[in-house]
């Protein structure tokens, strides 16, 4: 894949907007891991928003309290969910399972 060719503004507007999407995300897991945001939250975000609908599911499961590394690897695959899966990504039914699992 051959990359566009930026002009300086693209390229400085491309980095703010990405630096805009970090902080999200960074807010985002900040707050599943502090319990001010809930999953369920998370989902009803992801249907408005882009930064959340793109964020990897597995980071969110990650960011739950009390949840490591090996329970969130378990959660994906007992709710048969991809670990290259995005929030935006996650059919109703892996939805369903994962806030029954979580609960």
């Amino acid at each position: 894949m051959v990359l566009p060719v930026l002009t300086a503004q693209q390229r400085a507007e491309a980095l703010a907007k990405a630096q805009v999407a970090r902080r999200a995300r960074a807010d985002l897991l900040a707050g599943l891991k502090a319990g001010t945001v809930r999953l369920e939250e998370v989902f009803k975000l992801a249907e408005s928003d882009e930064v959340v609908r793109k964020t990897r599911i597995l980071a969110v499961i990650k960011a739950l309290p009390g949840v490591g590394p090996v329970r969130a690897a378990e959660l994906m695959r007992g709710c048969e969910i991809a670990e290259s899966r995005r929030v935006g990504g996650v059919g109703s039914a892996q939805r369903s399972a994962l806030l029954a699992a979580v609960n």
